[in-house]
């Protein structure tokens, strides 16, 4: 394409997007686009385009004849009073004229500009004009390369809500995608505002590098993750462990309008363990410590408290095969590893001590020694007012073998049942006490109480069980209320403590009010029911 008969400066007449046809300034030319830019004043304001060179020829016939290039600058239609201007200008003509394109130019004041503006707007303000030469060079200042029409403006702007629209396709897609999995959930609702909460929740779970703090009395709690039944049934896990010491309960509402809505509440114990939590785990935050506490003279007791099924048996005695246990994985055993392996330090040979174990279960009130064929035993205190169980068989242990012995056998005597709630439900409380004496004169160094709690009950969950099951729940409850009292008499020392209340507190007598006494509670739960 020619463009020698184009040059910047140059008056050409154009056509409008509403069919106007008006004169205009050239005041650029792009040859890799084959395109002129033109200028002109309307309504006091210079405006512009960008228009193909074949639109130009077609409104300027007389511009297509092709005509020699002669280096003489082209003398515009209009001059400009200013010489400075004036010869700014036929520079930049000569150099068109010479086919040399100019990509940066000089940017003029804007003060002259106001001077034609203002020239321009006394004369007939409707009527478009050409920007001339003046008005040309201020749209020059900037680089050619640089300069982007409207149409590649609002290209880019069309590209860029394309761009959005498609991501935010994407996530919906994503969201439906999760939906799906929830489509057929009676309770989806409640689901996605709890998965909602966990997103904005900073985790920071417990591990095996965190310290373990001495106190009197520690509360453990451990989650137990949803096993098939429940999964079947579509129950939901409300329960999260964001931090170590911190639980919190999503608790699914309705309010007056049926509208539902989730009750966040938080908990916060001595240690929190989610259902990646390991016995061993268990073990080192919670019983570890009241081990080497019956070396010092002391009464250590840990319980594992919660409703049935949640974990007690599991956490105390160990892994379950179908019905069988392993007993080297529960706390039990862990305990007895560490009690021998601290026998072996010289500042304990010293004490030349011996330990033995006794295994009894405690059954509507009623005591029975799981080591010896299941008799039945009495609690009684004597002159000293010191509580003895009689006739309760105390086995004598040298090694970690003979204990996880005595254990297999107490786990498999020990009295179960079956529940709405729990298939293989503990029905009595079993005590395994490991217990150090001295060896001359037999007397009573120190002792480790491990209980593992019959599960409680509610009532919403024993009314298809028949009387005998109901009565047994009920002595269940009644225990764990009392031991619930002592607990909280320990917690303010000074106080009574109600230790006659029932059997499981009366065994327990001397780790209740012993100088020297520890006490640890693994409270084992999984999800709320609503």
């Amino acid at each position: 394409m020619d463009y020698a008969n184009l040059k910047v400066g140059m008056n050409v007449d154009i056509q409008r997007s509403d069919g106007r046809v008006h004169s205009a300034c050239i005041s650029g030319l792009n040859t890799n686009t084959q395109s002129v830019t033109v200028e002109w004043f309307e309504k006091g304001e210079t405006k512009g385009k960008e228009i193909e060179v074949e639109q130009v020829f077609a409104l300027n016939p007389e511009l297509s004849v092709p005509e020699p290039i002669a280096p003489a600058p082209v003398q515009p239609k209009r001059q400009v009073s200013s010489a400075k201007v004036s010869r700014i200008t036929n520079a930049r003509k000569s150099a068109i004229s010479n086919n040399t394109p100019r990509q940066e130019e000089t940017r003029i004041p804007s003060a002259r500009l106001n001077v034609v503006r203002a020239a321009n707007q006394n004369g007939n303000a409707n009527n478009p004009s050409p920007a001339g030469p003046v008005q040309n060079l201020v749209k020059q200042s900037i680089p050619a390369a640089r300069r982007r029409s409207n149409v590649v403006k609002e290209v880019d702007r069309i590209k860029k809500q394309r761009e959005e629209r498609r991501a935010k396709q994407e996530e919906q897609k994503q969201q439906r995608n999760k939906d799906a999995e929830l489509g057929n959930h009676p309770n989806w609702e409640f689901i996605r505002m709890i998965r909602d909460c966990q997103a904005d929740l900073e985790y920071q779970p417990i591990s095996n590098h965190d310290r373990v703090e001495d106190h009197q009395i520690t509360v453990c709690v451990r989650k137990r993750p949803m096993n098939k039944k429940e999964m079947n049934k579509k129950d939901i896990d409300v329960i999260t462990i964001p931090q170590k010491e911190s639980v919190l309960v999503h608790e699914p509402k309705l309010k007056v309008d049926l509208t539902k809505y989730l009750e966040n509440q938080h908990f916060r114990f001595d240690f929190a363990l989610d259902e990646n939590a390991t016995n061993e785990m268990v073990y080192r935050f919670t019983a570890k410590r009241l081990v080497e506490c019956i070396f010092s003279k002391g009464m250590a007791t840990c319980f594992a408290y919660g409703q049935t099924g949640s974990g007690k048996t599991h956490t105390m005695g160990g892994d379950f095969d179908g019905k069988k246990q392993d007993v080297t994985k529960g706390i039990y055993a862990l305990s007895a590893h560490d009690v021998f392996k601290l026998l072996q330090k010289p500042e304990n040979k010293k004490k030349d001590l011996v330990v033995g174990c006794s295994f009894f279960e405690i059954y509507s009130g009623k005591v029975f020694d799981l080591l010896n064929k299941k008799s039945k035993l009495r609690v009684l205190e004597d002159g000293k007012q010191i509580v003895q169980v009689v006739g309760l068989k105390e086995e004598p242990v040298t090694n970690v073998d003979n204990v996880l012995k005595l254990i297999a056998h107490g786990n498999n005597v020990r009295t179960s049942g079956t529940t709405s709630a729990n298939q293989h439900s503990s029905r009595s409380h079993a005590v395994f006490q490991i217990i150090l004496r001295s060896r001359k004169n037999n007397r009573l160094f120190g002792k480790f109480s491990l209980i593992d709690l019959a599960g409680n009950e509610r009532g919403k969950d024993t009314q298809s069980s028949n009387r005998q099951t109901r009565m047994e729940g009920a002595e269940i409850n009644k225990s764990l209320l009392a031991l619930k009292e002592c607990i909280r008499s320990l917690s303010n020392k000074g106080v009574h403590v109600p230790f006659r209340a029932s059997k499981l507190t009366q065994v327990l007598r001397d780790s209740f009010i012993a100088e020297n006494a520890k006490t640890c509670m693994v409270s084992c739960y999984f999800k709320c029911f609503f």
